[in-house]
């Protein structure tokens, strides 16, 4: 799900830590694998990192709203529009993918 809010746009989450690295896109979530272990944060970590990457915006721009020690989690997205978002993950994750 992604909406979009004063501050930016949240975006809903789904990590899949310990697998292989990839973003795509479910009707309800954004899945993004990971190879980190959900240990200490460093999938959380690394799923960030990969949104960003994924939206082409500084990591510094996502953050963690909610869900840091379940797999699916709600991160705030600044400098973007809920339409670019949406455009960005549909350019890598393809229309849809239930990966």
């Amino acid at each position: 799900m992604i909406r979009e809010i004063e501050g930016g746009v949240v975006v809903t989450v789904r990590v899949r830590p310990r697998s292989r690295r990839g973003v795509g896109a479910t009707e309800a979530a954004v899945v993004i694998g990971v190879a980190s272990p959900p240990v200490e944060g460093r999938a959380t970590e690394e799923a960030r990192r990969a949104l960003a990457r994924a939206l082409a915006v500084p990591p510094s721009s996502v953050t963690l709203r909610s869900g840091a020690t379940a797999r699916t989690k709600t991160f705030l997205v600044a400098g973007l529009s809920a339409a670019e978002v949406r455009q960005r993950i549909a350019r890598i994750a393809g229309p849809r993918s239930d990966r």
